[in-house]
């Protein structure tokens, strides 16, 4: 849909006072490198900024030339009364030259830049019917300016020809199913304002006040000055507001006509490739569904209220003219057409019924501060805003909707459905509406959330609100930890972290084919937010690096000092770059890390099941990680849990840990996160390492989990003599939302016991016979969503020894060498080699491991029918 011109404009015809060609002008107007030909394309009856304006055609002069010493150009007008008349002109462009003993400015292919102002460069007279005239001059950068300027050189009085545009950003031009109308950087701005972000050709709009607008007009006189000028169009108005100054964002609920329907985004879409809604003398900025909230839910214990999307009705949020008019386009391509006035007055206008209502404009300046309940000390955390109609209401300096694409979370916000927050440091400011305004404040797994209802009042100036911390599990020797986070800077992330309750977020850099992201943030001995860093202690952020291959796998190395382990990707796409040779394995990295005083992790299990079998089983791996991206609609998998329990179940004593793989604001830091028992140590980095390695940790989405078997802890071993014997196990469990629904008690895999639970919290005892080696484990169901059958929180295993007995479970070891035959028969057959030597060396670790494996297999005389899909001592392929 174009949208037509404003019928409060009067374009006039210059045909017959034009003299000049424009392909004739002069230096002072010829192409740049960069112009598109936009200028040349100005022919006949156009709309610009919701105004008419008739340009020259092809044939013959196309534009008026005022040229200094020539005489006035005098163009009759019908007689009429008028408020305001609109030039389409520019000034001949302007070299710059350097002052005495400089350089030159900018680069040498474009010498201008504009900024030179206040020359006279014409005057332009108002004749009136009486025979009275009056006249007004046109200086340089004020009512004019060239056509070529620098991005700082916007004229003060005029505007460029080209008014601003909105548009999907690139990930939702993706959605859309077309191709993004803007580069990355652009398209995630959402809008371009005809000023600077479209470098070339400019043309600029004045409006020129009639200082008698009682008086009929019948006549210009444009006379040159000191410099060249041209004059491509005239227009007249009678608007009593000046036609150039917009209203500030306001925002109206309107009841879509019959035929207009929201897009795949939940949007009328304002893009002019595929516009359904616009306006002539202003700018749609968005028109989005309503999102209806139960306020009775949002008052309530819920944990997750979601909104319920309008199929119907939706939030118009605009900047306009008073005199503007909305047209919506339905899908057979009819047009509604509505003055803004009636609307915004909640009338039927334009002749059609549009039902809408008002909104309150987010005018009103509100300081918020967010505050510990009993201290009064300043805390981080997420917040989220809405008005009585659902539009959401971000903090100053937050986007109106969060980008929720990957690579694309830089902003420190996080979308939780149809709901969006901003991180706050504790303080922020933001524009509100009057009236109810809807309120959630989060912090974290030992922190009540909060959620409740404001009264915005014409002498609100301040708000604050207190959290109630109701766990204190960080002052009975546990801090909580992500092992897993992307793309955000250390800052930010320290920011997250806290907001979140958080203590240890690991941010890693990583290679994703050509790019690299995060690799400048590393150096190999920084700890942000430590005390040896000038930070509290509290809240820590460590660089490291996921390194990963494409078939063997991603590994994750924690907290490693002096250089980056390179490469950070090999193998080839889409880790590494195409052509890029097997230059390292897992192992390999993981030897370096260990070198290096780093902690090894084998990131979001199970995947991909290749070389991290190899690892583990050559003790290179220090703890194994489940990932959630978003708990709220996710839970932690059920099939990397099965994957652990299977590396259990033949002796090897493996952490759990969690992480969120964070790459967009989609998903939660710290939504599946680790708790770590450092007991009486120090809180630091090197600690928390040490104590992850010592294996007395949890991973939650909500719930926090102990467990105690005969006064051991996981990561610990209780001895039993031949004949085994019964063990005591106490257990707690504790959450501030996510209820656990039931407990089980898991020995070698298996539900031994199982608890209902009521309540946020409970606690018991059990007695458990064994009767020969095991491990065991606590976990938790129960979800943010309500779905009982999810797991919420699993404990790291505790480990049982009867007599010499081991634990080994003979399938679950061939499904292990199966796995590291699979490893070794990508590297005989598809792996690109970088030389010989190397891929032996490589290669012969994974038969090290193989080896190992099997020989455990024979020496526990366990009965297996194993047949190899690889033989694992000749290099061949398939």
């Amino acid at each position: 849909m174009k949208t037509p011109s404003s019928p409060r404009f009067t374009p006039v015809d210059l045909t017959r006072y034009f003299n000049a060609r424009r392909a004739n002008t002069g230096e002072g107007f010829a192409n740049r490198p960069g112009d598109t030909g936009w200028i040349d394309s100005l022919r006949g009856l156009q709309t610009h900024r919701g105004m008419p304006f008739l340009f020259g055609s092809e044939t013959g002069p196309d534009v008026l030339e005022l040229r200094p010493g020539a005489p006035p150009a005098v163009i009759a007008l019908p007689r009429a009364m008028t408020s305001y008349v609109l030039f389409v002109q520019v000034v001949a462009d302007r070299l710059s030259i350097s002052p005495d003993g400089f350089g030159e400015i900018g680069p040498a292919t474009l010498p201008v830049e504009g900024n030179p102002l206040g020359e006279r460069v014409a005057t332009y007279g108002l004749r009136y019917a009486d025979g009275s005239e009056t006249d007004v001059p046109v200086l340089r950068r004020f009512a004019i300016q060239q056509n070529h300027i620098s991005w700082s050189a916007s004229a003060f009085a005029a505007l460029p020809l080209r008014g601003p545009i909105v548009h999907a950003s690139t990930g939702e031009d993706f959605i859309l199913g077309r191709a993004p109308g803007a580069s990355f950087f652009q398209g995630e701005a959402r809008t371009q304002s005809g000023r600077m972000d479209r470098q070339g050709e400019n043309l600029w709009l004045y409006a020129l006040p009639n200082p008698y607008p009682d008086k009929e007009l019948s006549a210009l006189s444009l006379r040159a000055e000191q410099e060249i000028s041209l004059v491509f169009a005239v227009t007249t108005t009678t608007l009593t507001q000046h036609p150039l100054r917009l209203q500030g964002r306001r925002k109206l609920k309107v009841r879509l006509p019959p035929g207009v329907h929201l897009n795949k985004l939940g949007e009328l879409d304002v893009d002019d490739r595929g516009e359904q809604i616009g306006m002539d003398l202003g700018t749609v900025i968005s028109a989005r569904a309503v999102l209806e909230y139960s306020r009775a839910d949002w008052l309530g214990a819920k944990v997750d209220v979601q909104p319920v999307r309008s199929a119907n009705d939706v939030i118009v949020e605009y900047s306009a003219h008073p005199d503007a008019r909305l047209y919506l386009r339905s899908d057979d391509g009819r047009s509604h057409i509505f003055d803004l006035r009636s609307l915004e007055g909640c009338a039927n206008a334009g002749g059609a019924s549009l039902t809408v209502a008002r909104v309150e404009p987010a005018t009103r300046p509100v300081k918020i501060r967010i505050v510990e309940k009993g201290s009064g000390v300043r805390v981080a955390a997420r917040l989220h805003l809405h008005g009585e109609h659902g539009e959401y209401l971000p903090p100053k300096g937050h986007h109106r909707k969060v980008n929720t694409g990957r690579f694309e979370d830089f902003s420190g916000e996080f979308a939780n459905g149809l709901n969006q927050y901003a991180y706050v440091d504790g303080s922020c400011e933001a524009d509100l509406p009057l009236g109810p305004v809807f309120v959630e404040i989060c912090r974290g797994f030992e922190v009540r959330p909060l959620r409740t209802i404001v009264e915005i009042t014409a002498t609100t100036d301040n708000l604050t609100f207190e959290l109630d911390r109701v766990l204190r599990w960080r002052e009975q020797g546990w801090v909580s930890s992500d092992t897993h986070v992307h793309f955000l800077s250390p800052q930010t992330a320290l920011l997250e972290g806290k907001a979140e309750g958080v203590n240890v977020v690991n941010l890693l850099a990583a290679q994703w084919g050509e790019l690299f992201t995060n690799v400048a943030d590393f150096d190999g001995r920084t700890t942000i937010g430590a005390k040896d860093f000038g930070g509290d202690g509290e809240f820590l952020v460590r660089v490291g690096t996921e390194n990963r291959m494409q078939v063997l796998g991603h590994i994750s190395l924690l907290g490693y000092e002096g250089e980056m382990i390179n490469p950070l990707s090999c193998g080839g796409s889409n880790e590494a770059a195409i052509g890029h040779v097997l230059e390292a394995t897992m192992a390999d990295w993981a030897e370096r890390c260990r070198q290096q005083g780093g902690l090894v992790v084998m990131p979001h299990a199970p995947n991909p099941q290749a070389e991290r079998a190899a690892d583990i089983v050559l003790g290179l791996v220090d703890a194994i990680e489940m990932m959630s991206f978003n708990p709220r609609t996710a839970q932690i998998s059920a099939f990397g849990l099965a994957d652990w329990y299977r590396y259990l179940n033949i002796g090897y004593h493996l952490p759990l840990v969690a992480g969120s793989d964070k790459m967009d604001a989609a998903a939660l830091l710290g939504g599946s996160r680790t708790y770590v028992r450092l007991g009486e140590n120090d809180f630091t980095y090197r600690n928390w390492m040490d104590a992850v390695r010592r294996g007395d940790t949890f991973i939650t989405v909500g719930p926090l989990v102990e467990m105690i078997v005969e006064g051991r802890r996981p990561g610990g071993t209780v001895a039993l003599p031949h004949s085994g014997g019964a063990l005591t196990i106490d257990w707690r469990i504790e959450s501030v939302s996510v209820p656990p629904a039931r407990v089980e008690l898991i020995r070698n895999g298996r539900v031994v016991e199982e608890i209902r639970c009521g309540g946020l919290s409970c606690k018991g005892q059990l007695s458990l016979p064994i009767s020969e080696s095991c491990w065991i484990a606590l976990r938790v169901r129960g979800s943010v969503a309500g779905r009982e059958a999810d797991i919420a929180a699993h404990t790291s295993a505790v480990y049982v020894k009867v007599g010499e007995m081991p634990i080994f479970a003979t399938a679950d070891a061939v499904s292990v060498l199966a796995q590291i035959e699979g490893s070794i028969a990508y590297m005989d057959t598809l792996a690109p080699k970088s030389d010989e030597a190397r891929h032996s060396r490589l290669r012969a670790a994974l038969e090290l491991a193989h080896h190992r494996l099997h020989h455990r297999l024979h020496e526990l005389g366990a009965s297996h029918h194993h047949a190899p899909v690889h033989s694992v001592h000749v290099e061949r392929e398939h």
